[in-house]
């Protein structure tokens, strides 16, 4: 069972003040291909896992930013920890 929920909004910068969004994408694609279970909103995406895993998939996305070109990246987090078990379905079951 997952213990964690991270949040997170990749924020990086481009070299000519290009778009953003092919780099959001581009993270998006790194939390994807990963296998654990996401919900992409609005302003960030929410992932749900071992907490191990998901602050490296973090660290993942950061570095495909960099590759891509970007000099540099802010990564706002969210972390919600829970040993006996984290699930954004039971945060939420209320509000659907």
């Amino acid at each position: 069972m997952a213990n964690a929920l991270v949040s997170i909004q990749i924020i990086p910068k481009t070299k000519n003040n290009e778009d953003v969004i092919p780099y959001v994408d581009r993270a998006i694609e790194v939390i994807a291909k990963s296998g654990v279970k996401y919900f992409v909103s609005p302003l960030e995406t929410t992932m749900e896992g071992e907490l191990a895993q998901l602050l490296a998939i973090i660290q993942d996305m950061n570095e495909a930013m960099i590759e891509m070109g970007s000099p540099n990246v802010i990564s706002q987090v969210k972390i919600y920890f829970n040993p006996s078990g984290a699930s954004m379905d039971k945060l939420t079951e209320k509000y659907r």
